[in-house]
């Protein structure tokens, strides 16, 4: 009576193997060499440039004796407004001085409205740049030089802002400072 019951409830085997459907691939398109455009980038390979025929239609790249004394609407270099720009990690602070050194406009991040950690961003770097270059703008000033001291996520956003601001950068200097004697670094960690 039991194997009777036991073949009555008995249950087809099913496989329980993956189920993968594979077909062949339906266009027979195969890749044409033809098609590659022939000014493509990949295929041109390395371009030589010769320093010094680059250096020689840039004359005036770098400073001369004469560069103090090149106008610039009317303005020698050396008299030109100067814009210092301070980037650290956590602001960025712009300061307008004339040739003498005489401060005219000061203005950061933190003084546009950014707070804590965005005002070390190069977004709020860029915005402040442009305000400060309205304000320039509002005092007479178009030409002016840039300085730039260090290190920090908006150094090149406030050069741009700057631009952008409407004003003409003549020159960019990095006054970074370079510690020759740094301070000793921490002990190395024991594992």
């Amino acid at each position: 009576m039991l194997s009777a019951l036991r073949n009555s409830l008995r249950v087809p085997a099913i496989s329980l193997g993956r189920l993968f459907q594979t077909t062949a691939p339906t266009s027979s398109d195969k890749f044409d060499h033809k098609r590659i455009p022939q000014n493509d980038e990949g295929v041109q390979g390395e371009k030589v440039v010769d320093l010094d025929s680059v250096l020689k239609s840039k004359q005036n790249l770098f400073p001369t004796l004469e560069s103090d004394n090149i106008l610039f609407d009317g303005v020698p270099y050396k008299d030109l407004p100067i814009c210092n720009i301070r980037v650290s990690h956590n602001n960025t602070i712009f300061t307008l001085t004339d040739a003498a050194g005489n401060v005219k406009v000061i203005k950061s991040c933190g003084i546009e409205g950014f707070k804590n950690t965005k005002k070390g961003t190069n977004i709020a770097a860029q915005t402040t740049a442009i305000s400060f270059a309205a304000k320039a703008i509002d005092r007479g000033l178009k030409n002016i030089r840039v300085k730039v001291r260090g290190l920090g996520p908006g150094r090149l956003a406030a050069v741009k802002g700057l631009q952008m601001g409407g004003l003409q950068v003549i020159s960019i200097t990095d006054n970074t400072l370079v510690s020759w004697n740094p301070p000793r670094p921490r002990k190395a960690r024991r594992l």
